[in-house]
């Protein structure tokens, strides 16, 4: 698994998801930016990460969010590579503001997705092409799972597990981790 990350990213985003996807079995966690090395978040956290363009292709990718997508949104070489990590994958989880990076490929062009609510308006209005979903902790359309903001990508992630491996496997991690799910 494939977790992408840039500078100002937010914890929970990435540790929530992180957490659950964590107990499968099946999943090794990477971590990668575009260049490779050290990625912080806005609270500081540092993360060695590996280079986008040496990862395995054909896996899951999570893209979390953050203040700092409102810029990496703007870097060319960035979503190119983004874009060409998501093709390529299996399947792709967005939390929060992470969907606006993905939306900015054109992946989800005509399909349904969700953001934070409090970016909305930023991420919908800036790709109107996606069939975008007010009001709910997450929604999922082919390969391509949303999440609106923080918490929530915590709820997707038990639904990606509940819709890969059952639900029983999901209610399990959510109950060891002391954690109510919105399914």
């Amino acid at each position: 698994m494939n977790i992408v990350l840039y500078e100002g990213f937010t914890a929970l985003d990435v540790f929530g998801p992180v957490e659950v996807l964590g107990d499968v079995e099946d999943f090794r966690l990477r971590y990668v930016s575009l260049a490779g090395g050290i990625v912080t978040n806005r609270q500081l956290i540092r993360l060695e990460t590996e280079a986008l363009d040496t990862v395995a292709r054909g896996q899951i990718v999570l893209v979390p969010g953050g203040l700092g997508s409102r810029k990496i949104i703007k870097d060319a070489r960035f979503i190119a590579a983004l874009r060409q990590l998501v093709d390529e994958a299996d399947y792709v989880l967005c939390v929060c503001t992470g969907s606006a990076l993905v939306a900015e490929t054109g992946v989800l062009n005509g399909r349904k997705a969700t953001t934070n609510t409090r970016a909305f308006h930023w991420v919908a209005d800036g790709h109107p092409a996606v069939e975008w979903v007010r009001g709910v902790r997450w929604v999922a359309d082919g390969k391509y799972y949303t999440s609106a903001g923080v918490s929530a990508g915590i709820d997707m992630a038990l639904g990606f597990v509940g819709d890969r491996y059952g639900l029983a496997a999901a209610r399990d991690i959510a109950e060891r981790m002391e954690y109510r799910w919105v399914e």
